[in-house]
C-alpha cells in the first residue's frame, strides 16, 4: 500500500478552521478601522525593526531561528542570525546556543545547516550547542525549544532567552515567546535596519502575520474559544 504523502504547511493552514476563522476577524477589523489596525501593527513591526539592540545585557540561553536552506546552505538572512550568534558566543553572552529549525526540503535540517556553519567559521569549542530538527515554522520553533529547555519536568521555570532573528521577524518572534511563557529579549541580526524593496515587502508580510495571530488570539480569549486561545500557548 503507498505511503500517504505528509501535508505541506500551507496545506495544514488551509485546512484549519481556527486559520480561517482569526483571518476573517483581522479582515473585519481592517476594514472596520479604515486600515488604522494594519498601520498599527507595522509600525510596531518597524519599531523593533529599527530599534532592538545587537547583544543581550547579560549572558542568556541564545535561540537562533532558522530559514529555508539554499543547496543545504544557509542562505543569506540565515547567514546573518547565525553570525549574529556567532558575535554573542565570542563575546561570552551566550550561556548555550540553541539553533532552531527541523527539514524545509534539504537533505539536512535548518538546525544541523546551520551548526556546519558555525563549526566552519570558528565557534568556540566552550560554547555549548542544542540543535532542534523538528520544526517547520516560528512558533514550533518556540514550543520545541521550550521543551528542550524544560526537559522531563513540564512544569519547570525557563531561562531568560535571546531571539537572534531577522529584524523584520523580532516582532513576531517576540510575540509568540511571550504567548508561551519566554521571558526574552529580540537581538538583532542585521547591524542595522535597511529600507530595500525586499525589506519593505517582508516588513508588511510581518504587519499582516502579526496581525492575525494577534487579533486572533484576542478574539478567541473575548468569546471563550479556548482551543483557539490555546494554539499559541
Amino acid at each position: 500500500m503507498p505511503a500517504t504523502a505528509t501535508p505541506s504547511r500551507l496545506q495544514r493552514y488551509l485546512a484549519d478552521l481556527d486559520v480561517w476563522h482569526a483571518a476573517l476577524i483581522s479582515v473585519l477589523a481592517l476594514l472596520l478601522s479604515g486600515g488604522l489596525v494594519f498601520a498599527g501593527y507595522l509600525a510596531h513591526v518597524l519599531r523593533m525593526a529599527w530599534r532592538s539592540p545587537l547583544r543581550p545585557p547579560a549572558p542568556m540561553v541564545v535561540l537562533v531561528f532558522g530559514r529555508r536552506l539554499e543547496r543545504d546552505e544557509p542562505e543569506a538572512d540565515y547567514r546573518h542570525r547565525l553570525g549574529r550568534a556567532l558575535a554573542l558566543a565570542r563575546e561570552a553572552l551566550a550561556e548555550q546556543l540553541l539553533l532552531l529549525g527541523g527539514m524545509s526540503g534539504s537533505s539536512v535540517s535548518e538546525a544541523a545547516a546551520g551548526h556546519r556553519w558555525l563549526l566552519r567559521e570558528g565557534l568556540p569549542q566552550e560554547v555549548a550547542v542544542r540543535l532542534e530538527h523538528e520544526s517547520t515554522d516560528s512558533l514550533e520553533n518556540l514550543r520545541q525549544a521550550r521543551g528542550l529547555l524544560r526537559g522531563a519536568d513540564a512544569s519547570a521555570p525557563l531561562p531568560p532567552v535571546a531571539l537572534v532573528t531577522s529584524r523584520y521577524h523580532l516582532a513576531r518572534c517576540q510575540l509568540l515567546a511571550r504567548r508561551l511563557g519566554f521571558a526574552c529579549v529580540p537581538i538583532a541580526a542585521e547591524p542595522r535596519l535597511q529600507l530595500t524593496p525586499r525589506a519593505l515587502r517582508l516588513l508588511l508580510l510581518e504587519s499582516a502575520y502579526l496581525m492575525w495571530i494577534d487579533l486572533g488570539v484576542r478574539w478567541a480569549t473575548l468569546i471563550g474559544h479556548t482551543r483557539m486561545a490555546s494554539r499559541i500557548g
